[in-house]
């Protein structure tokens, strides 16, 4: 039997370890030698979970954290948007599958309106912008 897509859930659990890198070559901006972090799913989860309800979080200030955290230059821009959108689409797989709104990872906290990943969420943006109006942030 061939296998199908993963689940948000199973991406989300991918069973990998973050990992600091040095840069072989310039990337994102960052020179040869610096320190990045791949950070992965369940980190980038984690720390969503932890931005406290009315609050807003940005990636920008998420990867800022994690490198910190990690004793890294900087966070990787490509995977952390990727895991973003990972973490949102998981969390959204539990709430539909009935998990209370109260149990699932409150990523509407982190993506809003002008965030790239907003535009790529498969359940559209108005489950983000009416949990956001419910805890009084900004669409």
């Amino acid at each position: 039997m061939a296998k199908g897509r993963k689940s948000w859930q199973e991406k989300l659990n991918n069973g990998r370890e973050a990992i600091v890198e040095q840069l072989d070559k310039p990337y994102a901006g960052m020179a040869i030698g610096a320190k990045m972090l791949i950070p992965t799913p369940l980190l980038v989860d984690a720390y969503v979970k932890h931005i406290p309800k009315g609050v807003s979080g940005s990636l920008q200030q998420m990867r800022i954290d994690l490198a910190a955290d990690y004793h890294a230059d900087f966070t990787c821009p490509l995977t952390s948007g990727i895991f973003i959108r990972i973490v949102a689409e998981a969390a959204y797989e539990e709430f539909s599958n009935g998990k209370p709104l109260t149990a699932i990872t409150p990523f509407w906290r982190i993506i809003d309106a002008k965030a790239p990943v907003a535009k790529k969420l498969s359940f559209g943006f108005d489950f983000v912008k009416e949990q956001r109006q419910r805890e009084g942030l900004k669409i």
